[in-house]
């Protein structure tokens, strides 16, 4: 997000009660080309694609890009008064938020052309699908369970850190009962017990992109690629990385 204010956890590195946290860094393996112009919002991979929401009225996009080499595919534009955010996978469709217009798109994923929209009660951040249900964050230390299918609200839960709510969770990635997040505006990911909603890992990605880049540029994209590893991203970043997750 940008032009919001968030107030958020900051997660300390050493803390007396943090024994049964993990904490991690990013090992990366590999860099892939990412379009620096595109203000990414989410990722999730499927089979050698990887589906890219971008942000910002006017400039919002659901893209297909190739999985290998990071080059884009096709772009579909959002209406242009929407702001597109975090995108799941639904099978033959995709499910993308937006910020604050109100809505849920629904696409088809063959041809990326918008089927419906469904109303959306609260802000859209990170979206993404566990296998039973669609998990959406608001900017807020919440997550939200929607039914896969019509998007419809089921429940939410609280994410806590030592017993205290960690806001600004963003872009999400989900799968084995577990959700990585985003932590807006840090570069800093969460991973989330999904029955709990308890902190389990905390990865600082501080420097991964080692290039100059504006404040607003944070990290911003996680997708799970399987056998533990990662692709990372960042709005308007130059690059995504494929990583794994290592000791601090």
């Amino acid at each position: 997000m940008i032009a919001l204010l968030v107030v958020f956890v900051e997660i300390p590195v050493a803390r007396a009660d943090s024994a049964t946290v993990a904490l991690l860094r990013p090992a990366v393996l590999g860099r892939l080309d990412h379009d620096p112009s595109a203000f990414t919002e989410g990722l999730f991979i499927s089979g050698t694609t990887v589906y890219e929401s971008t942000g910002l009225v006017g400039r919002s996009q659901l893209r297909e890009l190739d999985a290998t080499t990071g080059q884009l595919r096709r772009a579909a534009p959002l209406p242009p008064t929407y702001f597109g955010e975090g995108i799941a996978d639904d099978g033959d469709h995709i499910w993308q938020l937006t910020y604050q217009n109100g809505v849920a798109i629904e696409w088809d994923k063959a041809t990326l052309t918008m089927l419906r929209e469904v109303p959306l009660n609260g802000d859209g951040w990170g979206l993404c699908n566990d296998g039973q249900r669609l998990i959406r964050t608001d900017g807020s230390a919440r997550l939200h369970f929607h039914s896969l299918g019509d998007m419809q609200e089921t429940g939410d839960m609280t994410v806590t850190h030592n017993g205290d709510p960690v806001a600004g969770l963003n872009s999400l990635t989900c799968f084995d009962g577990q959700i990585w997040a985003n932590v807006f505006p840090t570069d800093r990911i969460v991973q989330i017990d999904a029955a709990s909603g308890v902190v389990t890992s905390l990865v600082y990605a501080d420097g991964l992109l080692d290039a100059p880049h504006k404040p607003a540029d944070i990290l911003n994209g996680i997708a799970y690629l399987g056998a533990g590893e990662f692709l990372l991203t960042g709005k308007n970043w130059p690059a995504m990385y494929r990583v794994r997750f290592a000791p601090l």
